[in-house]
């Protein structure tokens, strides 16, 4: 009996977290299967042999990445030299454009089938890297319903939409019975609506950010204002921002659990914004970075929203503040319109249904991959 062996690659938590369901999607399909995987612990735990946690990996925004050039570099002539030894009949790259794209190139050379899963979103910025990826990726499987259309029209690309995973996982968390206990300031036990503040993940966003978002909490002293904390990031430095504010908490890596909780979220701009409205809770996008930064992103960042909810109804769901917008007044507004306009949640309650109803059309994302991956390796 032959024995398919695949080889996974992911750079960071959401590529382990999507890696993990692929796993055991492609495991319960193929269960003699080998899999050697660059991910995290979920990765590891759904039966994939671990050979780099993503941790080592995680090098953001281009002077990080310029000063551990030297550790990128041996990770990637790593990976080349453990890829030849295993052999495998496919190769599954998970997003982590930097590193993938590189590997996706290389694999092709050596004539080991690549199969990506969750495209680098080369319809925002770096359009130009399509080419390439046509000519080295043999079957693309991507997760927003608008990109199967924008790589046929745009560069006439068969790819596959699969559905987005993050239903699969946002509805285990739903059915699970997991409370989280809120306590206010004093310690006691949360009795107050709970508005959920999302600011990112990291320190440059959140200083940039988070002190906005804590002005807004004065103006709804009724509400208990809780941050997620980024597991990456300690309580203290949290608890430098939210110290004149008493209505305010802090929850560590429980961002689902607080959401579950939640009537109204302030969300930084990214996947967050998604997940936030798969939870069903109203939410104002919000974006703030340097001066310089914003420009550059202006320039070469070429679409018409950036919170992955309206662009994928390609329409305002949620309201978005970016740069000089993002000021108290324009968020206790948007604020209070999510807390005690009836028609205005209806509305937004309305979308969210439609956008889930566009993301589960293909069905399970890490069956469908998982089925499309094993095909792969058996052709």
């Amino acid at each position: 009996m032959t024995i398919n062996k695949y080889y996974i690659i992911a750079g960071e938590a959401s590529g382990d977290l999507h890696g993990g369901n692929l796993i055991a999607a492609i495991k319960g399909k193929d269960p003699q299967c080998l899999i050697r995987c660059w991910g995290g612990d979920k990765m590891a735990a759904a039966g994939g042999a671990l050979v780099k946690h993503y941790r080592e990996l995680a090098f953001m925004g281009f002077i990080e990445v310029v000063k551990n050039l030297g550790t990128i570099l041996k990770n990637l002539k790593f990976c080349k030299e453990d890829i030849l030894r295993f052999k495998p009949d496919v190769l599954v790259l998970i997003d982590y454009p930097g590193f993938n794209l590189r590997m996706a190139k290389w694999a092709k050379q050596q004539g080991i089938k690549v199969v990506y899963y969750i495209s680098p979103q080369v319809w925002a910025w770096k359009e130009n890297r399509v080419k390439m990826m046509k000519q080295c990726i043999d079957k693309m499987l991507v997760i927003l319903p608008f990109e199967k259309d924008y790589f046929k029209n745009k560069w006439d690309w068969d790819v596959t939409y699969v559905g987005h995973p993050l239903l699969e996982e946002i509805a285990k968390k739903q059915t699970a019975d997991n409370e989280l206990l809120i306590r206010d300031a004093s310690g006691s036990v949360n009795q107050k609506p709970v508005v959920a503040l999302l600011p990112g993940s990291r320190k440059q966003e959140i200083e940039k950010k988070l002190p906005v978002m804590l002005e807004v909490s004065k103006a709804f002293p009724d509400h208990q204002f809780v941050i997620a904390q980024a597991p990456s990031l300690d309580h203290s430095f949290y608890q430098t921002f939210t110290s004149p504010y008493p209505n305010v908490s802090i929850v560590n890596n429980r961002t689902y659990d607080l959401l579950l909780q939640s009537t109204a979220a302030l969300v930084t701009s990214g996947t967050a914004t998604l997940e936030t409205a798969l939870f069903e809770v109203p939410e104002v996008v919000c974006y703030k970075g340097s001066a310089i930064s914003y420009q550059i992103a202006k320039r070469v960042i070429n679409i018409k929203y950036i919170s992955l909810v309206n662009l994928i109804m390609d329409k305002e769901v949620v309201k978005e503040l970016i740069q000089d917008e993002m000021n108290v007044k324009n968020l206790t507004g948007e604020l209070g319109l999510l807390l005690n306009n009836a028609e205005k949640k209806q509305q937004i309650k309305s979308d969210y249904q439609e956008l889930k109803s566009k993301l589960s059309a293909a069905g399970a994302a890490s069956e469908k991959a998982a089925a499309i991956i094993i095909a792969s390796a058996t052709q």
